[in-house]
C-alpha cells in the first residue's frame, strides 16, 4: 500500500505598503523602484508585451504593451483572481484586492519548459452550487460547479523520475475548513468543511485547508508512471456539520500545472 503523504500547501502573498511596487514571482515578493503595473520576465528583468491580464471573476481581460504596462480599468470590490498568460511563459495567477490595486502591481513570470504540463488555465467552479453568503469568497463566484471534483490524465516523460515534480494550483477560493475560519477567510459560524483532497494516480498527496496563490504540491517520485497516463484528481471538501445529506464546499480553482525543479 502506498504511503499516504499530507501536504499542506500554504502561500499567502502580501503587498508592501512602501512608495516601491513589489514584484511577485511565484509566491515571492521582491521590492523594486518601479512605476504602474507591469510584466516582467523573471530572468531578465526586461517587460513582457502582449501578456494576458484577465479577471475572470469580472469578465475583464487586457493586455500589456510594449513596455509590460498594463491598467486594470475596472473596479476591483474584493478578492478577486488576476491571471498573467503569455505564450512560451508558465501560466500564473494571483488574488488581488482593493488594497492591493491601490500601488503598482508587478508581476514577474517565468519561461516553460519542455517538462512543463499545463492541465488548466481557465477558472473552474467545483461543489454543489449550495453555499452560503457567509461562505468564503461566496460574492465573487461567477460560474456554475461542474461538479464536487476534477480529474485529468496527462502523460509524463522517464525524465520527470529524475526531477522534483509539484502540482502548482495558481489560485484557490472559497475554501470554509475549520483552518480557514480561524484565519478569517470565511464568516461561517456553526460549520465547517473538510479540506479539499489531492490524489495523483489515486493515492492522496495533499490536503488544502487555506485559500491562497502559489500552492505547490510535491508528487511523490514512486508514484509516477513514466511514459505512461498519470491522474490528478482534486476532491472539494463536505460540510461536517451536515448529517442529512452530504453537503460539498463551493470553491474555485485558477491555473493547474505539473512543473519540475
Amino acid at each position: 500500500m502506498q504511503k499516504v503523504v499530507t501536504l499542506i500547501a500554504i502561500i499567502i502573498l502580501t503587498f508592501s505598503c512602501s512608495v516601491n511596487a513589489e514584484t511577485v514571482e511565484g509566491g515571492v515578493t521582491k521590492t523594486g523602484a518601479v512605476t504602474g503595473n507591469r510584466v516582467l520576465d523573471n530572468a531578465t528583468n526586461q517587460p513582457v508585451a502582449n501578456a494576458a491580464i484577465t479577471l475572470p471573476k469580472l469578465q475583464y481581460q487586457t493586455y500589456t504593451d510594449e513596455n509590460g504596462a498594463f491598467h486594470l480599468g475596472t473596479a476591483i470590490n474584493g478578492p478577486t483572481v488576476m491571471s498573467v498568460e503569455k505564450e512560451g511563459y508558465r501560466p500564473y495567477s494571483l488574488t488581488i484586492n482593493q488594497n492591493s490595486v491601490s500601488k503598482p502591481i508587478v508581476v514577474s513570470i517565468q519561461k516553460s519548459n519542455a517538462n512543463d504540463i499545463s492541465l488548466e488555465t481557465d477558472m473552474m467552479h467545483l461543489g454543489d452550487n449550495t453555499y452560503s453568503k457567509n461562505s468564503a469568497n461566496s460574492g465573487d463566484f461567477r460560474i456554475s460547479a461542474a461538479g464536487p471534483f476534477y480529474s485529468k490524465t496527462f502523460t509524463m516523460a522517464a525524465t520527470a523520475l529524475n526531477k522534483t515534480n509539484y502540482l502548482v494550483i495558481g489560485s484557490i477560493i472559497g475554501i470554509d475548513t475549520a483552518m480557514a475560519r480561524a484565519m478569517g477567510q470565511n464568516n461561517v459560524k456553526n460549520s465547517f468543511s473538510s479540506p479539499p483532497e489531492v490524489f495523483f494516480n489515486g493515492n492522496k498527496i495533499a490536503e488544502i485547508h487555506l485559500n491562497g496563490d502559489g500552492q505547490r504540491i510535491k508528487i511523490p517520485s514512486n508514484l509516477i508512471k513514466p511514459n505512461s497516463k498519470n491522474e490528478i484528481t482534486i476532491k472539494t471538501g463536505r460540510n461536517l456539520m451536515q448529517t442529512a445529506y452530504t453537503d460539498y464546499d463551493d470553491i474555485e480553482i485558477m491555473n493547474l500545472s505539473i512543473l519540475s525543479d
